[in-house]
């Protein structure tokens, strides 16, 4: 048996709600960047006595398009899968049945499934310093429960998970990063972008048609170069306002 993480987490906020999950399956955990443009999902030798904690953050209720057309390309052979889905404590929607739907067709068994809260990626006050100790905790409890169930032969083959067909409509958000006079051109955030939408040959530009504002580009920028427009993201935090400031709870799934 080998673990695994498969993870999308341009900020990560998505990875340290998987660090929290994964640890109780023991220290040889195999990692799989769904970032990663470059590699090649169709690689990986994956058998059904396997376990994989697959996490993406949820974008507008839906799972990045780059992480389901990567998930989309894995042969799992009957891995088990646990599904996580990371949201900024506005709504996580169709995101889980989005990824379940997913990996069902990749040949994944998803016998549980967490909705955790975690800082949002783009307007840092909502749900600030989430995951917290608490958050951890929990999930720590309830990946025992998971691992439990895994040993005893009692998870489910299909986890149930909320969520609606169709899928509800994104088409993205209108902030996308740009660079300013600070900007060095070291290359970084070209590199790194999961979408490319950064040209290697001049770091200072972002093709705002391939960007999904997932604001790696702005997390790791060494200069702290690059930033999203002041008024867009005033705007931005006005509207959420009212739907994001109520704390939301981790949801657990194992049924």
């Amino acid at each position: 048996m080998s673990v695994y993480t498969i993870t999308f987490s341009p900020t990560g906020g998505t990875q340290k709600v998987t660090n929290c999950l994964v640890q109780v399956f023991g220290p040889e955990i195999q990692e799989i960047d769904l970032t990663n443009p470059a590699t090649d999902f169709g690689s990986f030798l994956l058998n059904a006595e396997d376990i994989c904690v697959v996490s993406v953050p949820s974008f507008g209720g839906r799972v990045p398009g780059p992480a389901i057309s990567r998930l989309s390309n894995m042969n799992a052979n009957g891995a088990r899968a646990v599904l996580v889905a990371v949201y900024g404590n506005r709504a996580y929607e169709d995101t889980l049945l989005e990824l379940k739907d997913t990996l069902v067709k990749a040949g994944f068994h998803c016998v549980a499934a967490v909705a955790a809260v975690a800082e949002h990626s783009i307007i840092h006050q909502f749900a600030s310093g989430r995951p917290d100790q608490e958050d951890l905790e929990e999930l720590d409890r309830f990946a025992h429960r998971i691992k439990e169930a895994i040993e005893t032969g009692t998870a489910p083959d299909s986890v149930h998970v909320p969520g609606n067909t169709p899928y509800r409509e994104y088409n993205g958000v209108p902030l996308k990063p740009k660079a300013g006079k600070n900007c060095t051109s070291c290359g970084l955030c070209a590199e790194k972008c999961p979408v490319g939408a950064i040209p290697v040959d001049n770091p200072s530009r972002t093709d705002a048609e391939a960007c999904i504002s997932c604001m790696r580009c702005v997390s790791i920028c060494p200069a702290q170069a690059r930033t999203l427009n002041k008024l867009l993201l005033t705007g931005a935090s006005q509207k959420l306002k009212k739907v994001c400031s109520e704390p939301k709870k981790n949801e657990l799934f194992l049924n």
